[in-house]
């Protein structure tokens, strides 16, 4: 059971083992993209290539889908992203129950957004945990987990690509040591728990009265995709890459103070933010610098501003 690409590597994996996968269960084909064509889940796509058997209800405490799950028999089943909490009458369906690889070290960042939250939060360090389902959200007991550092030019994109690499190398081994009963599932501390909610449009608005090192991270957090954004005269202007660096020398926040070549130097709450790439609404992204050169933006303009 999964969704997005970042439980494909994780189908990959289980389609490499000898234990065959018997179906998958991914969310229904949704709009997407500047069109808002009909496109089908990431996970669809692979599992329709290698000839799985796909299910993709709107509800999952229908009887229609839960007659079919059943009727697929499987053994266990490995979620991953895949965007519903499971009901019991799911959750009782495989003897061997359900596992699920969750892209935080558990309890920290429990939720639709760990990967994103860990980046916001700042940590030094996240990681993939195997844990055993329950009725809660991310709140089962934990089998194995894999830690990885969090880079200071990490985004979500290539963070979730490492830990998603991450949760397919290790879910055969915790599906073995399961098996084996050589892996016993551990309650999760009742300390450290954190969470890590659906990334909404008011966590991509740039606050400028913020810290610069808050708001890079911000930007790293939501890069690729929803993006930190602000606006440039009333237009959206999303920011894909930013740094930090430098003095307000007294400036407001939201002013830019300076602008060329390294891209748009933006006073802050604390510090200077440089908006190294952008994007303005309407247009393609560009390197600040190339921006610059068609839509030049004087020292003094308020960013955010209606």
């Amino acid at each position: 059971m999964g969704t997005p690409a970042f439980a494909c590597p994780i189908l990959s994996a289980l389609l490499g083992r000898s234990d065959p996968v018997v179906g998958v269960v991914c969310q229904p084909d949704r709009p997407r993209g500047r069109g808002l064509g009909v496109t089908a889940p990431e996970v669809k796509q692979l599992a329709l290539r290698h000839g799985v058997p796909v299910l993709q209800p709107e509800r999952l405490r229908d009887p229609g889908f839960q007659a079919e799950l059943r009727a697929l028999a499987p053994d266990v089943i490995v979620v991953a992203a895949y965007g519903k909490i499971l009901p019991r009458s799911v959750l009782d369906v495989p003897p061997g129950g359900c596992v699920n690889v969750h892209a935080s070290l558990l309890p920290r960042h429990r939720g639709a957004a760990p990967i994103a939250w860990a980046i916001l939060a700042g940590d030094a360090v996240t990681g993939v945990t195997i844990m055993a389902m329950n009725e809660e959200m991310d709140a089962g007991d934990v089998f194995l987990q894999r830690e990885t550092p969090i880079a200071a030019d990490d985004t979500a994109g290539s963070l979730g690509d490492r830990l998603a690499r991450m949760g397919a190398e290790v879910i055969g081994e915790a599906i073995d040591g399961i098996r084996a009963g050589v892996l016993r599932a551990v309650p999760q501390p009742a300390t450290g728990i954190t969470f890590a909610p659906r990334i909404e449009r008011e966590h991509c608005v740039l606050d400028w009265t913020r810290a610069a090192v808050a708001l890079e991270r911000q930007v790293r957090a939501l890069a690729p995709e929803p993006s930190a954004f602000t606006t440039l005269g009333g237009r959206r202007l999303k920011v894909h890459r930013a740094a930090v660096g430098g003095a307000t020398a007294g400036a407001a926040p939201g002013v830019v103070v300076g602008s060329g070549p390294e891209g748009i130097r933006v006073a802050t709450g604390d510090g200077v933010l440089t908006l190294r790439e952008v994007q303005l609404e309407g247009r393609r992204r560009l390197a600040a610098s190339d921006f610059l050169a068609g839509h030049p933006v004087a020292r003094g303009t308020c960013l955010g501003s209606a």
